[in-house]
């Protein structure tokens, strides 16, 4: 029986060095939204870059829309999920 515990214990040490406020939200009673699926930033990031791709059209200046380009590729590269686990080099969870 303490395997499954050490495996329990194991598992809330992980959750808690990967995402502590899910942790300590859990923890608490009142769970949030774990770290993959708040997406606050993406979505700023695409409106701020979808104006400046507009006012660049409207203006018809280049750079301003390579930018607005650029920043919704930024964009949406914030949507993926598993971008932190792309940065150190680990290939996508199985399944």
């Amino acid at each position: 029986m303490t395997t499954h515990e050490d495996r329990l214990g194991d598992l809330a040490e992980r959750l808690r060095h990967d995402d502590p406020r899910f942790f300590h939200a859990l923890e608490a009673g009142t769970p949030c939204r774990p770290r993959e699926y708040r997406h606050g930033t993406a979505w700023l990031t695409l409106a701020v870059a979808l104006g400046g791709l507009a006012l660049g059209i409207v203006l018809g200046h280049g750079l301003l829309i390579a930018g607005g380009l650029v920043l919704a590729g930024i964009g949406a590269h914030l949507f993926d999920p598993d971008r932190a686990r792309a940065g150190r080099g680990i290939g996508p969870p199985p399944g």
